[in-house]
């Protein structure tokens, strides 16, 4: 596992963003981890997410794309951040784009905030976690109505939950890539977290006990390989 991962779960953990314990998520599922990326508040915080962003985004898709789009609204941040970093790290001049939840009809009017999205633009999506696909069929329509020849390049979230979805036996990214023909990654999987937390790690915060409760739900949610 490559440095900027194993720091990158440790930094989730400091920001209290990936959290231990028993959660209910949204689907009604009972779940030991729970991960939440409106707990990155501050500036220093902000700085090294969009850092992080930018290494898993060039390692896996590399710079050859015009657009950064953060679906509303924690996507806003995640793709302002990251196109500052990747300027910064590899000195590539990457546009941000994000939609409204409403359009706009007046001043700056319209769905979109920052950059338009060109027709024959390239762009990656950029968004905190995904469970079951479902951002991307509200996000997908808006990125291909601004022109016939944009791209999708691919999609990356800070944490693949590797867990079925509710109607599928694939994880969330895997269905992804399979509809819609681009691949959806993430910086990190949570089989990294319990080998960098637990296998390899001190087991202060991923416990024999939490590790039990992981695997038990994994036996249940665990997606498909």
């Amino acid at each position: 596992m490559e440095d900027y991962k194993k720091e990158f779960i440790d930094f989730m953990v400091e920001c209290n963003v990936l959290k231990f314990g028993s959660f209910t998520l949204k689907s009604g599922r009972k779940s030991p981890f729970f991960m939440n990326a409106g707990a990155y508040v501050t500036g220093k915080q902000l700085k090294r997410l969009g850092e992080y962003y930018a290494k898993a985004i060039h390692d896996n898709f590399g710079d050859d794309f015009d657009v950064l789009f953060g679906p509303a609204y924690k996507g806003i941040p995640l793709a302002t951040a990251c196109t500052i970093a990747f300027s910064e790290l590899y000195g590539k001049e990457i546009r941000y784009c994000s939609n409204r939840k409403e359009a706009k009809d007046h001043g700056d009017a319209g769905i979109l905030l920052g950059s338009a999205i060109k027709d024959g633009d390239k762009v990656v999506i950029i968004e905190d976690v995904t469970t079951s696909g479902k951002s991307i069929e509200e996000t997908l329509p808006i990125i291909k109505a601004q022109g016939e020849n944009v791209k999708i390049i691919g999609e990356m979230v800070s944490l693949d939950r590797q867990e079925k979805a509710l109607e599928s036996d694939e994880s969330a990214l895997s269905a992804i890539t399979k509809k819609w023909g681009f691949p959806a990654r993430a910086i990190v999987s949570m089989s990294d977290v319990v080998d960098s937390l637990y296998t390899n790690g001190d087991k202060s915060v991923i416990t024999d006990e939490i590790k039990s409760a992981i695997d038990e739900y994994y036996k249940q949610y665990g997606a498909k390989k």
